[in-house]
């Protein structure tokens, strides 16, 4: 029997609101966590790139995962682990929470890549409404970490270990929202065979290339953005506020843009217009910070969400088939969060080498133009037709069927 749609799409968004947490509650502390273990700048460079790389090394596995045991089981263990690591990480050492931090990475991971298909699989109708509501809760998610991490570690008056370790459980909550759907496990069909490997298909290296670099931006400031502003003198509740400002412009832009993208003749348009409020928004924070830092923010954070929003709603609107847009996901997600494992490491030490926020921005902005180029090749009308349907084995000349 065919779970109501409602309570899929509700299980879907819990899960969702439980992804960009883990990572967006680091930024807004990372000063006193830095303090409290002593850990060096590169140290926090490590720490802020390690769930990203964990976003591209484990999301290789998902597919076959899925194929094992089904896209409802892997979830709720993803779910599980992405409890203990969130809770773990905040309990002891470096080694703890780097340990933890690898966790709650490869948990997102393997989320990250199924969840785009079985939307595809369970919404064929509402396709561009179940994306966006899949952005948005991702959005969200990013948003409410960043603007109240510091504010509830300071009211429980457990410091930065509190403030991480209540992280777990929204996990929890999402884990039992998932139960109903282990109701009915479902595999992806095998009636279809793999084509050529996508490695040979310049359309799913445009996807990938344009996932990534777009990625990398959003970690890079997702990391960075509140120190760049303690360092002018804010506070760090204060920049923490920034910091979810960028992420609360992004909840409209995610939920409506994917819907409008779905219907167009292609996507080129947006992908640009996108990739446009992005620059602008980097410039301002380059150029003049603290002249207009809401300006700044709102400005970067609907171009993240707009790119964000546009990378997952390719992995859909390239394919025609499950099995397709799992092993796109599965690329784009591997390949693309290595290449922005590199944006907040690379930052990081870009800062620590010359005493300055200046040239890690520039580096950003100067990322914007491959990013636009792949962009707008990825965004033309065109599918990527990997797999191909199984074909009947021919009987043997000297047998006849019955």
């Amino acid at each position: 029997m065919r779970r109501p749609a409602v309570v899929l799409g509700l299980a879907v968004m819990a899960v969702a609101l439980n992804l960009r947490a883990g990572v967006a509650s680091v930024g807004p502390v990372l000063p006193e966590v830095r303090t409290g273990l002593g850990l060096t700048g590169t140290g926090a460079a490590v720490l802020t790139m390690l769930p990203v790389l964990c976003f591209g090394v484990l999301a290789v596995v998902a597919p076959g995962l899925a194929r094992r045991a089904g896209i409802e089981p892997v979830l709720m263990m993803a779910l599980i682990m992405l409890t203990l690591g969130l809770a773990g990480r905040a309990m002891g050492g470096p080694s703890l929470l780097l340990a933890g931090t690898v966790i709650v990475g490869g948990s997102i991971a393997i989320a990250n890549v199924l969840l785009p298909p079985l939307i595809k699989r369970d919404f064929p109708g509402g396709t561009g409404v179940m994306m966006g509501l899949y952005t948005m809760s991702l959005a969200s998610s990013a948003t409410v970490a960043a603007g109240i991490t510091v504010p509830l570690g300071e009211a429980i008056g457990a410091g930065w270990r509190g403030a991480l370790w209540l992280w777990s459980w929204p996990a929890v909550l999402a884990a039992v929202a998932w139960l109903p759907m282990l109701k009915r496990t479902t595999k992806p069909p095998r009636r279809r065979t793999l084509g050529p490997s996508l490695a040979r298909r310049a359309l799913a290296w445009q996807v990938t290339v344009y996932f990534g670099l777009q990625s990398l931006i959003f970690y890079a400031m997702l990391s960075w953005m509140p120190s760049i502003y303690r360092d002018l003198g804010y506070s760090a509740a204060a920049a923490g506020f920034l910091l979810s400002l960028c992420g609360l412009v992004q909840i409209p832009v995610t939920l409506l843009l994917p819907r409008f993208a779905t219907r167009a003749r292609n996507q080129v348009p947006h992908i640009a217009g996108s990739t446009a409020f992005m620059a602008a928004g980097l410039l301002g924070i380059l150029l003049a910070p603290t002249m207009a830092p809401y300006l700044w923010v709102s400005l970067l954070g609907i171009g993240c969400g707009a790119c964000f929003a546009m990378g997952l709603s390719l992995f859909v609107l390239r394919t025609n088939h499950i099995d397709d847009t799992a092993r796109l996901s599965g690329m784009a997600q591997c390949i693309g969060y290595l290449i922005t494992a590199c944006g907040p490491l690379c930052f990081g030490l870009l800062h620590d080498l010359t005493n300055s926020w200046a040239i890690p921005l520039a580096m950003l902005i100067l990322l914007l133009i491959p990013q636009l180029l792949m962009g707008m090749l990825a965004g033309r009308a065109r599918q990527l037709h990997a797999s191909q349907p199984v074909q009947p084995r021919p009987l043997p000349q000297h047998q006849h069927a019955a």
